[in-house]
């Protein structure tokens, strides 16, 4: 067009054109003159013009380039172009315009490009169907709370990168080889086989991290033998080189917040809601790739007839107290159990109790944070005991750990104020004595709790003709009544007279 340079890109065009269309056609086409097109056809066309080769201002770095800049740039390649900035803002300002900063900026770039060290490049992968599993623990930042208590977790994250399917599993501890064994075997399980090859990071579940060599520890050994699969790793601090599981661990838990948002509440009832959410947020991943997955598991290796061991084994005597201690956390268990001696499965979520092979109890796993030590502590373990000497309650080192709920806490504290000691002991260690009997606990606290509310404390009498005692089941009767002709027959052979 006229006052226009034709560009090499209308060029092109045009001479693609001219081969279907006319001349006339072909530079309206291109957006050129009927003209610029002949003269193109002709090599007539005007030569571009050359770039200009001198500054239109005065360099700003000239005074400090040579001199302070490149000195910089070649003692350490990891400063910043901000950290140049700074020292020249703060050291060089008869020289240094902080006005600079992007052509400051934009010339340590370009020196770098020209100047620097080889840099590392990603390389892209190609993973067959049916080889590789890769595995990781990733930690959870957001706010995830049960009845208000907030929840210490992370998840176990296993994928299958040639269909992009996905496993993840809640993790309440560390990074255990109980937590690893169990999150993987439900993992396989759930994927319906088993690749050739697990990848992971350097996790101490499954190496000794001793030398660089694959210095698995045994019990990794033994899953490994178990499932048939070979085993392999990163390279230390390289958390790249696991990039089909790095980023995923991103975009999952990215996603699983969003749901919560959308939900609307971080804060679920139990362990087991919050875990059916997550299944539920991977479940709805996994349907967009359930035909990829079809089609890999058929390159899978069939999974064992039985699960290898996801746990560890203790054997502890009970003390008088009715507890047991493991790994910094004291645990109550039932009473009758005092003096013997149990084999305690801990697994990541929960201790298995076993007296001689009958499993007794199963108990929630807690974990203790740092160096510190806690207390698991359930009232119904001990509450036969405690209820024939109910005045123990009050200086009980468990005192406030027996109490399960804020309403039994509210209910003690009035109890305590407005009664005598050993009253107010006899009264809560009754009320949860009554609680575990009938298994109405919860609704028991908030009938005395409200009861306390308007004014009257609720006898234990009242509690137990409330809770203890259901009400008798009305006897349903079935009444049948009698065809009009049934009364006949009882007249024959009567008196008439």
């Amino acid at each position: 067009m006229s006052g226009k340079q034709v560009t090499d890109q209308q060029v092109n065009l045009y001479m693609k054109l001219r081969k279907d269309y006319s001349q006339k056609v072909s530079a309206a086409k291109a957006g050129i003159s009927e003209s610029s097109g002949y003269r193109i056809e002709k090599q007539a066309l005007q030569p571009k013009r050359g770039q200009r080769n001198w500054r239109t201002r005065t360099d700003p770095l000239e005074s400090i380039w040579d001199s302070v800049v490149l000195p910089l740039l070649e003692q350490d390649s990891d400063i910043s172009p901000v950290g140049i900035y700074d020292h020249l803002c703060e050291h060089h300002q008869d020289k240094f315009n902080p006005s600079s900063r992007r052509t400051l900026e934009r010339r340590i770039k370009q020196w770098r490009h020209l100047n620097a060290d080889s840099s590392d490049v990603v390389f892209v992968q190609h993973h067959e169907p049916g080889r590789l599993g890769i595995a990781d623990f990733t930690r959870v930042q957001y706010p995830v709370s049960i009845l208000g208590e907030v929840l210490q977790h992370q998840l176990f994250h296993f994928r299958l990168p040639a269909c992009g399917w996905a496993f993840a599993q809640v993790i309440y501890g560390g990074e255990s080889f109980a937590a690893f064994s169990d999150g993987l075997q439900n993992a396989l399980i759930a994927a319906g086989g088993v690749p050739t090859e697990i990848r992971t990071d350097s996790l101490s579940a499954a190496y000794k991290n001793r030398t660089e060599q694959d210095d698995f520890t045994e019990r990794f050994t033994e899953l490994m033998k178990h499932y048939g699969f070979k085993a392999t790793r990163n390279n230390r601090g390289v958390a790249q080189e696991n990039g089909a599981i790095e980023s995923p661990n991103r975009h999952i838990k990215a996603q699983l917040e969003q749901a919560l948002r959308i939900r609307g509440s971080y804060d679920f009832t139990s362990r087991s809601d919050y875990e059916a959410f997550v299944q539920s947020i991977v479940e709805r991943r996994n349907r967009r790739v359930a035909d990829k997955l079809a089609q890999e598991q058929r390159q899978l290796q069939p999974l064992p007839v039985h699960t290898s061991v996801n746990y560890t084994e203790h054997y502890l005597r009970v003390s008088r107290t009715s507890t047991i201690a493991l790994k910094r956390v004291t645990y109550t268990v039932p009473s009758r159990l005092v003096g013997s001696r149990l084999l305690v499965r801990l697994y990541d979520s929960r201790l298995e109790l076993y007296l001689g092979t009958v499993l007794t109890e199963t108990l929630p796993r807690v974990y203790a944070q740092g160096s510190k030590r806690v207390r698991s502590v359930n009232y119904q373990h001990v509450i036969e005991a405690l209820v024939k000497k109910p005045r123990a309650f009050r200086h009980s080192q468990w005192r406030d750990e027996l109490l399960p709920s804020d309403n039994y806490k509210h209910i003690w504290s009035h109890v305590n104020d407005t009664m005598m000691a050993d009253k107010a002991c006899y009264y809560i260690v009754r009320l949860l004595h009554l609680a575990s009997k009938t298994g109405h606990e919860q609704r028991l606290g908030e009938f005395v709790v409200n009861e306390i509310e308007h004014g009257r404390v609720p006898s234990i009498y009242d509690c137990e003709e409330r809770f203890a005692y259901p009400p008798a089941a009305i006897p349903k009767m079935t009444v049948h009544q009698h065809a009009l002709s049934q009364y006949q027959s009882l007249l024959h052979g009567g008196n008439h007279g």
